[in-house]
């Protein structure tokens, strides 16, 4: 380690040493003699405050002649007031155009309902109650009360929301052979047994149409008819059945591009105009299976309602969860479980009415 010794100061000659600070000598040996604090002043000048801008003045909105305020909800933030200035400035930036909301589908809002006027056929009964489905002309069943529970469920959902959507129903299962339209007829009877009840039953499942064949109905033109050829008026292909309050629109031409022409306007407008302004007409959905063809995805668009039909003991938990999944669209899906023998709560309809 590098030893350091202080430097002493030189001694004068002749003289003892100096014990003055370095200051001190640099003073005398240059003249920095000058160099003291500076004086104190005697009096301070007065230093200028800096005063607060005054207020500007607000503009207050000027209320629209002959107009009532719309009254401010608790949740929205209080009006900020803005001066002549930021006024000024606002008013000359460019204001962002708006999207623009989509049109309506086809419905006049002030019109009056359109009255169903296609042909009149006649329901093979004898075959209603071969296959086992709700007898219009019998007595009270089992089968018929256990259909009034599911149409109670739907029709209270139709008064809550309110719309016309909620009166469109969409009826489909998971899988083939699940018996997606044993419930869609039995609940159309059901629902047309209500007083002042107009109930359409579409059979959109184009590929392997059912209703048509369950209630021996002709062959006439249908749903692909009408959705092919814009000119055509779907109130006219309804046909009218002799079950009062049930109309059946059939499935009509076989098309191999089913599921372009449900994904198009043209069948939101169908849709709407068969429930538009008619507050006591349901429409009834009968679709491919979900996860066999995508036309009940394209349908669950334009409705307000799903009913998805389980069959016990054979549609599983995967395939009604990947169903529900594909008809998400619709806001309200519904889960009816067909083929069940046994009731968790004990409900045996059968034992009351015999």
């Amino acid at each position: 380690m590098t030893e350091h010794n202080p430097i002493k100061p030189p001694k004068p000659e002749g003289g003892e040493e100096d014990k003055s600070s370095l200051l001190e000598r640099a003073s005398g040996a240059f003249g920095l003699s000058n160099l003291g604090a500076a004086p104190m002043p005697r009096s301070f000048d007065d230093v200028p405050m800096k005063r607060a801008r005054p207020l500007r003045k607000t503009v207050a909105p000027a209320p629209a002649p002959e107009a009532t305020p719309a009254p401010v909800p608790a949740s929205a933030p209080a009006p900020v007031e803005m001066s002549v200035e930021a006024a000024r400035e606002e008013a000359s930036l460019p204001v962002p155009a708006q999207p623009s909301a989509p049109p309506p589908a086809v419905i006049d809002g002030t019109a009056n309902p359109i009255a169903l006027a296609g042909e009149r056929v006649e329901v093979d009964f004898a075959s209603l109650r071969k296959a086992g489905f709700i007898d219009p002309e019998g007595q009270a069943s089992a089968l018929a009360e256990e259909f009034r529970i599911v149409k109670r469920q739907i029709l209270d959902a139709i008064r809550l929301a309110g719309t016309a959507a909620a009166r469109r129903i969409l009826i489909t299962s998971p899988h083939e052979n699940e018996g997606k339209t044993f419930c869609a007829v039995n609940l159309a009877l059901s629902l047309a047994a209500e007083r002042d009840l107009e109930v359409v039953l579409i059979d959109a499942d184009l590929a392997n149409p059912s209703v048509k064949r369950v209630l021996g109905l002709p062959e006439r033109a249908g749903l692909m008819d009408v959705l092919a050829d814009d000119q055509a008026r779907v109130e006219s292909h309804v046909l009218q059945t002799d079950i009062d309050g049930l109309w059946v629109l059939p499935p009509g031409r076989q098309s191999s591009h089913a599921s372009e022409a449900l994904s198009s306007r043209r069948t939101a407008e169908v849709f709407e105009r068969l429930t538009a302004q008619a507050p006591n007409r349901i429409v009834l959905v009968d679709s491919p299976p979900a996860l066999a063809a995508s036309p009940a995805a394209e349908i669950a668009k334009h409705v307000g309602q799903t009913i998805l039909v389980a069959r016990a003991d054979r549609t599983g938990k995967t395939a009604l969860e990947d169903a529900a999944q594909l008809l998400s669209a619709c806001p309200d899906i519904k889960l009816v479980l067909n083929g069940a023998n046994f009731s968790p709560s004990g409900r045996r309809f059968g034992s009351y009415y015999g």
